[in-house]
């Protein structure tokens, strides 16, 4: 392994330094190089490549806003007998605390960005002489992403949608679903899915949504901070709702309350809010179900009752 890293990275120094990091889905060690200290990821799925080409794409869409600090990827390498390692720029970090209302309002001009560059777009076209051609970044008027994306090690489909509705439930809940009865079978999950699929536009009624860039996989464990602000990593971003990211934010410990705060200040909640948030947490489950197995499965059929009632 690190005879390869230093060929690929063209370093002589290549020393390991802190603790390994072991996860569900990779691993992780900081090592000097010549060019600086770098962090590796690990992960010997055949899909780890796919993983970490849509991770370094959700990295660069996200340092390209210039409004989230987010690690700098520099490599994907093919490992010898399957699997990938990716190389990204090392920051040290420590868990969110202190920086969560700073993040919190970060979040929110991240997902007001697309909608600025739209209004600026709009005044162009309405100001005789103004409109630059070819000049970026460009404001996106769908919903999906430009490549595949993974949550977790599940491949996500990112085909561009004129509605999110329609996307959200393709290419997130119904997909997560498939999975479900590939490998499971679930009677009572296929049967509430049955009802429930019909009701989820009437969630969205009455709501102008734009394309928000999202994380796309906001939890506590893919954030932190250092002494300069916040930092978020492991994204899986695609242009979507921005109150789907804030589901994920709830859930398996949560952020403090003062980044909910920030966020809302500048984003407030829209009616319904607390019903979508339910749905966009089933995804969630199903993912969680999907990853881990059936002890996600009583949390999946309590959320789908309750949107049902």
């Amino acid at each position: 392994m690190e005879q390869l890293l230093r060929a690929e990275l063209r370093t002589a120094t290549l020393r390991a330094f802190g603790r390994p990091g072991p996860g569900c889905i990779c691993e992780g060690r900081a090592y000097d190089t010549d060019a600086g200290p770098v962090f590796v990821k690990v992960c010997r799925r055949a899909q780890a490549r796919l993983m970490f080409e849509g991770e370094t794409a959700s990295l660069e869409a996200l340092r390209g806003t210039g409004l989230v600090r987010a690690p700098r990827p520099v490599k994907v390498i093919d490992l010898p007998g399957g699997g990938a390692a990716f190389v990204m720029e090392y920051l040290k970090m420590k868990g969110l605390s202190s920086q969560a209302s700073k993040l919190g309002e970060q979040m929110a001009d991240l997902h007001l960005y697309n909608q600025k560059l739209r209004e600026k777009l709009l005044l162009e076209e309405n100001t005789v002489g103004c409109r630059a051609e070819g000049t970026t970044p460009q404001y996106v008027g769908k919903f999906g992403f430009h490549t595949v994306t993974c949550c977790g090690f599940i491949q996500q489909v990112n085909d561009w949608q004129e509605d999110w509705p329609t996307f959200f439930t393709r290419h997130r809940l119904q997909a997560q679903l498939d999975l479900i009865e590939k490998d499971y079978g679930d009677r009572e999950a296929r049967e509430l899915w049955s009802r429930l699929q019909g009701r989820i536009p009437d969630l969205f009624r009455g709501l102008e949504i734009f394309p928000a860039l999202l994380h796309g996989d906001l939890w506590s464990g893919n954030v932190a901070e250092d002494d300069a602000g916040p930092i978020v990593y492991d994204p899986a971003s695609f242009y979507g709702h921005s109150e789907f990211e804030l589901a994920i934010a709830l859930m398996f410990g949560g952020f403090p309350r003062s980044f909910f705060t920030a966020y809302h200040r500048k984003i407030p909640k829209a009616q319904g809010f607390d019903r979508r948030l339910l749905l966009y947490q089933l995804f969630n489950y199903l993912n969680h179900w999907n990853h881990f197995g059936r002890e996600y499965r009583g949390a999946t059929l309590r959320v789908m009752r309750e949107l049902l009632s």
